[in-house]
């Protein structure tokens, strides 16, 4: 397969220079390891912000996705949310923005997602899927974790990369935090595009996604926290596709009628209530709960829309500890 004219590597360097370039503005801090590796904490030690998220959620896009955050009502509860919107919809969210990259060391865990992937290719069945593969010489790769990542993992990741150390960038970024909790929110396109891939869609036909969804309150506590994050996009998030050459209307109503997060068996609760009660292993969860709430599709070969789900406030407002 042919390297694609698209580099979701160095698009995603470019606007990593932007946290680098004002770090005291986004309220992140920067420092170089011993071998030049340049790491960008976004709320371990660092403050964070909403923006230093915003531009997460950029860079986990590869560049090729737009986010904007604007203040929406939900009913009686207004909270900060994030759009993300895509004209590269099987590049930018799968071939970049997907968290599927574990990466264990001793007692250091996290999840590694964003443009660094594309060199990777771990999940080389998904690359092919999608007809995608990047060449850069430098690479970013977006951290979720609560801690500094060691040398030792720092060097494999150099290894996997292929790059040399000062042209790699770590942006580490906890889910306890404000800029986390953006950037969990921020990919609400691609769980949709995800699940519907799962289903039988083929992601290449969708030709743009939009998608909404809010930002949790922060809690301090990891558990609470990854609920909180979840229950945003299961509950309350909403994404849109455009898709051409799909021209079985029946097929795409009934992978559209499966894609919502309301189609799981465990949906109804919570998701750290669902995450003890499956004492808190992700395999004993049905995967088909990781989805929007709310899905929609328009055929442009057609002409029709479908779209199933629903928003789900009373939950959300459980989950983030809203008084009643």
């Amino acid at each position: 397969m042919p390297p694609n004219r698209l580099s979701v590597n160095k698009k995603g360097w470019s606007l990593a220079e932007k946290l680098l370039d004002s770090s005291e503005e986004f309220g992140v801090v920067t420092k170089e390891t011993s071998r030049g590796v340049t790491l960008i904490d976004a709320g371990i030690e660092a403050k964070g912000s909403l923006e230093a998220g915003r531009i997460i959620t950029e860079i986990c896009l590869g560049g090729y996705g737009e986010a904007t955050i604007s203040s929406k009502k939900y009913n009686d509860l207004t909270l900060p949310s994030i759009s993300v919107q895509t004209n590269y919809p099987a590049i930018s969210t799968l071939g970049s923005q997907f968290a599927d990259w574990q990466i264990k060391a001793g007692n250091y865990y996290a999840i590694g997602s964003g443009p660094a992937r594309a060199l990777v290719r771990k999940n080389k069945k998904l690359y092919e899927k999608i007809e995608y593969m990047d060449e850069s010489d430098q690479s970013v790769l977006v951290l979720e974790t609560s801690k500094k990542p060691p040398e030792s993992v720092i060097e494999q990741i150099l290894l996997e990369c292929k790059v040399r150390p000062n042209k790699l960038m770590l942006i580490l970024v906890p889910t306890t935090s404000i800029a986390g909790s953006t950037q969990v929110s921020g990919r609400i396109v691609e769980t949709g595009l995800h699940k519907l891939m799962k289903l039988g869609f083929d992601p290449k036909l969708a030709v743009h996604g939009f998608g909404s969804a809010p930002i949790a309150p922060v809690h301090s506590k990891f558990a609470e926290a990854m609920g909180r994050t979840n229950d945003a996009i299961l509950y309350m998030g909403e994404a849109d596709y455009e898709v051409k050459g799909f021209k079985d209307d029946e097929k795409l109503k009934r992978i559209v009628e499966k894609t919502p997060s309301s189609a799981s068996s465990h949906y109804g609760r919570p998701f750290l209530q669902i995450f003890k009660e499956a004492n808190y292993d992700f395999y004993k969860i049905d995967p088909n709960l990781f989805a929007p709430a709310v899905v929609s599709v328009k055929n442009t070969e057609t002409g029709n829309m479908f779209k199933e789900g629903k928003i789900n406030l009373d939950i959300f407002k459980r989950s983030i500890g809203v008084a009643t």
